[in-house]
């Protein structure tokens, strides 16, 4: 095994979330009237909300109302959770179950809040698999802000170059090779996100595993 640490990015990685999350956030502006149609699905995936409020409310941005449409926002994220029970890739535990038994080190560091990633491991009992375990909100900056990995590489006490970063997202591929770390992309073929700057491509987890295995 060449790397001493594989960190997973969750949602469309661990979990097919990301069509719920778009649908969620248009039902949420529509019935407060905001517009998002200027921006792409790629805008918001990968990310996290805190950052991105200038560009939705654009002209109309004041920090206070941003403020409390995050309130709201997170209110509404708690009422209309993600049905995770459904989403769970299916060759996500095989893959921790290998990398476990390699002794490699294990982390999650998911731009979601932790009341989702909470919900996401427990809900398929996948906490024990993970060192450590990160959310976005709880950085001053999110992805393609390379801290959250940095951060996971430190806390697992491993360097960029033992480190895997497997994302889907433009902003997280940003991130991890920010990090100086390597980084393989789930392909993405729904919603037109450039994961150009990866160094591999995968189709799916079980692939990943089976490149590994060859290492």
């Amino acid at each position: 095994m060449k790397f001493k640490a594989v960190i997973f990015d969750m949602d469309g990685v661990l979990v097919d979330t990301e069509r719920y999350y778009l649908q969620r956030r248009a039902d949420f502006f529509g019935s407060h009237h905001i517009s998002i149609d200027h921006l792409t699905p790629s805008d918001f995936i990968g990310g996290n909300m805190k950052d991105i409020w200038p560009r939705i409310l654009r002209d109309s941005y004041n920090e206070n109302e941003a403020k409390q449409l995050q309130v709201e926002y997170d209110l509404y994220k708690k009422n209309t959770p993600m049905p995770y029970k459904e989403l769970l890739f299916p060759d996500v535990t095989r893959i921790l179950s290998y990398l476990q038994a390699q002794q490699v080190k294990i982390a999650l560091a998911s731009s979601s809040t932790m009341l989702d990633i909470d919900l996401a491991l427990d809900t398929h009992h996948l906490r024990p698999y993970f060192d450590v375990i990160l959310s976005g909100n709880d950085f001053k900056e999110s992805k393609p802000n390379p801290e959250i990995y940095l951060s996971a590489m430190t806390k697992l006490e491993v360097n960029a170059d033992e480190s895997l970063i497997i994302e889907d997202s433009e902003k997280g591929i940003q991130a991890g090779k920010a990090a100086g770390a390597t980084v393989w992309a789930v392909k993405d073929y729904r919603f037109g996100m450039n994961q150009a700057r990866a160094d591999r491509f995968v189709d799916t987890l079980t692939e990943a595993q089976k490149l590994l295995t060859s290492l």
